[in-house]
Parts: C-alpha cells; sequence; structure tokens
C-alpha cells in the first residue's frame, strides 16, 4: 500500500515553512531561502540540481531517504510558481527550468484548469482541481507500490495533515527566525490526529525529526 510521506521539509526555528512575500525573487519567501542552507550543501540534493560537489553525512542521507520508493509527487499551487487566478498563458513551467528534479508524475493543485506538461526527465506535471482527496487519488493510481510525496508549501501540508492523510513527515528545523510568513503547525493538534515523534537527530545544520501515524487504535508511546 502506497504511503504518503513529507520529506526534508524545512521549518525556521518559529515554525515558519517559507517567509512572506513570495514573488519571482523570492521563490521561498523573504528570508525563505535560509531554512534550505543545510540541504543546499549535500551531494544528494546538488546531484537532484544538476549541480557538483556537496557533503555526505546525516543531511545527505536525509535527502537521499526522501528521494527513495518515490513514485509521485503532490504539490501546492504556489509551489509551482509565483502566479495567482485564472492561468495567463501556458509559459510558465516551474522554477526547475526544463529538467525538474522530480522525475516522476507531479500533481499540482490547482482551482484553474490547465493542460499538463511533459518536461525532460521523466517529470509531468498535472494540475488538479478537487482538492486534496482527488489529488491523492491520481497519485496512488500513477505510483504502483511506491509511496506519494507532498513536497509542500505549507498550507498544503497543513491540509493533508488535517485530514490525517499524512503517514510520515520528516522536518528540517533550521537554526533561523523568520518572524513571519507561512506557519506550518501552528493550530493542528498533531497528537490527537494520532502522530507522535519517532525520530529526532541534531547536526550541526539542522534538526532532523520525523513524525509518523500511528497504527489505528494504538496509543501514544
Amino acid at each position: 500500500m502506497p504511503r504518503l510521506r513529507v520529506n526534508c521539509f524545512s521549518i525556521s526555528l518559529d515554525g515558519y515553512g517559507a517567509g512572506p512575500g513570495q514573488n519571482l525573487d523570492n521563490p521561498l519567501g523573504v528570508g525563505g531561502r535560509a531554512l534550505h542552507d543545510w540541504a543546499f550543501a549535500t551531494r544528494t540534493f546538488r546531484e537532484h540540481m544538476g549541480w557538483d560537489g556537496g557533503a555526505t553525512g546525516v543531511d545527505d542521507d536525509y535527502i537521499a531517504r526522501g528521494f527513495e520508493n518515490i513514485g509521485a509527487w503532490i504539490l501546492g499551487r504556489n509551489m509551482f510558481g509565483p502566479i495567482r487566478g485564472p492561468w495567463p498563458d501556458e509559459s510558465w513551467k516551474g522554477w526547475w527550468g526544463d529538467d525538474p528534479p522530480y522525475h516522476t508524475p507531479v500533481f499540482v493543485l490547482t482551482n484553474h484548469p490547465r493542460e499538463s506538461i511533459t518536461m525532460r526527465g521523466g517529470t509531468a506535471f498535472h494540475f488538479v482541481g478537487g482538492g486534496i482527496e482527488a489529488a491523492l487519488q491520481r497519485a496512488t493510481d500513477a505510483c504502483g507500490s511506491r509511496d506519494v510525496r507532498v513536497g509542500g508549501g505549507a498550507a498544503t501540508i497543513r491540509q493533508f495533515l488535517r485530514a490525517g492523510l499524512v503517514d510520515e513527515m520528516h522536518l528540517a528545523i533550521s537554526p533561523v527566525l523568520l518572524g513571519s510568513g507561512e506557519p506550518l503547525l501552528a493550530g493542528i493538534d498533531l497528537p490527537a490526529l494520532g502522530y507522535r515523534c519517532t525520530e529526532h537527530v541534531p547536526t550541526a545544520a539542522a534538526t532532523h525529526v520525523v513524525i509518523s501515524k500511528l497504527p489505528s487504535g494504538a496509543g501514544p508511546a
């Protein structure tokens, strides 16, 4: 049975998954790029982006785990680009150039229909209305026996968490304070939804935390 996973999602010390004011110059919001410094330094992340170099070690291990056994991705529309409302045209094809780092089908949540886009490297963007359940069904149908990864943004992950659909979530808590932006967990009672912390590992660049969904009927650890 495919699992629904969140991997390598960076948050600030004050709980924000992105900074305010996303635009073409600030795709992660103002100050949001600093949340991902731990990832940018790793060999696996750099390989997926087509960059040279990078370090191995614990941070790199978490990046590698995030790509293992993934058969499809789900993204919120803001993760795909800064355009809001109806698509003015079909020229925007994401932040990542002609060869995005997903290499699987990617299902983008949107209220505005658009034709699918086939990119280099096996990535295909499909634009899905009908909410998170429709996107999850499409992704599950596409991934075979592999897992589905929710890439973000924070608002999209919050929807899946509130619905209790996420099986496992890896957060990388970066030593950064943003002050404002997109909160990830504010107002969400994870224990009441059946989640608990199953792993936590600090490194010099981030603190890695894994939160897992308890089996139905299981009590807290």
